[in-house]
């Protein structure tokens, strides 16, 4: 049976203070425990009015403090916009708070626009030296040490410990699957940023070019995608209104906060309508058996045994009625199994 994470974003939602989309993941993360997903992931984004959550080591000590099991990480850390040295620091303290749970999902996208971009690092080049960055982090995380000559050479990233954070490798590119391979990291591809496109080309990338490291023996790859069960289809689909309607803004370049469904459909052309019609057959949306359906298909097709959910409601509520319904479908299959 596939295991089931999750991916919270902290969406900000039309008429609700952004300071509440922080306190609702943290409940979701408790929840998501009782549950018994595997892991639970926080994002980073800057400068996007419909996203709150812009620094995932705050909120993930935060989660770390709440939950017992789950693994809890990043997906991700935008790597260029920092030297690896204090996000090695950073994750090894959430490491001591979490022992043997932390993940810690590195990304080379900015995660912001090009001017906000500049303002997390003036340095226009940091993206190209990305993989040196992640072999860094590698290094310091894991406390290996560096050779003589290198600038790091006797520097460790404090508190060490027994245990070490897990880094896995995010993209939704072949770039990312390559340097995931090459490294012998975990790979998550963001499936949900592009419904899918890519994503046989990226895995098939990374499993044939996958070399084993210390950390990993054998490929270990899920993708990320966008869901969302209800108790009625007719539910699913109506509360499918607010993403679609973001997804229909942001195609024309402009972000806005998560409508609630009814708004989000309100004064709508017939063009905008049909537009959002046209995203419902590539959308995971309907009662949690659906939504399963699709998910087990999913994971058959591309031969993973995780994937990773995200959930976007204009309700909290919605959404984690959501992540409860799809726990219950899947222990149930695994029960009957």
């Amino acid at each position: 049976m596939v295991k089931l994470s999750v991916l919270d974003q902290s969406v900000a939602s039309y008429g609700h203070p952004q300071g509440a989309a922080i306190r609702q993941t943290l409940t979701l993360a408790q929840r998501c425990e009782e549950w018994g997903y595997e892991r639970f992931w926080v994002s980073e984004h800057h400068n996007l009015p419909s996203i709150a959550g812009t620094a995932p080591e705050v909120l993930l000590a935060a989660i770390a403090a709440r939950t017992t099991r789950i693994r809890i990480g990043s997906a991700g850390v935008m790597l260029p916009h920092y030297a690896p040295f204090k996000v090695a620091e950073q994750f090894r303290v959430l490491d001591a708070l979490a022992p043997g749970r932390i993940d810690l999902g590195l990304g080379r996208a900015p995660g912001s626009d090009g001017r906000t971009s500049q303002l997390l690092n003036p340095d226009r080049y940091a993206s190209e030296r990305f993989p040196q960055q992640v072999q860094e982090l590698q290094a310091w995380v894991s406390n290996q040490g560096f050779p003589p000559g290198h600038p790091g050479h006797g520097v460790a990233a404090q508190p060490t410990g027994a245990t070490t954070p897990s880094l896995w490798v995010l993209g939704s590119s072949n770039y990312g699957a390559q340097l995931a391979a090459h490294l012998g990291l975990p790979y998550a591809f963001a499936y949900f940023f592009s419904d899918g496109v890519g994503v046989e080309s990226a895995l098939e990338m990374y499993r044939s070019q996958f070399q084993p490291s210390a950390q990993l023996r054998e490929p270990q790859a899920t993708i990320c995608v966008s869901a969302l069960a209800a108790d009625t289809e007719q539910e699913a689909w109506y509360q499918f209104q607010s993403r679609a309607r973001w997804r229909l803004e942001r195609n024309r370049g402009r972000i806005t906060p998560l409508l609630p469904p009814d708004m989000a459909v309100a004064g709508l052309t017939t063009e905008d309508l049909s537009a959002i019609d046209a995203m419902r057959p590539g959308a995971l949306a309907g009662t949690a058996l659906q939504v399963a359906d699709q998910l087990q298909g999913l994971a058959a097709r591309h031969g993973l045994d995780e994937l990773v959910v995200c959930t976007w409601a204009h309700d909290p509520t919605v959404q984690a009625r959501s992540f409860e319904l799809l726990a219950k479908a899947f222990a149930s299959r695994l029960a009957v199994g």
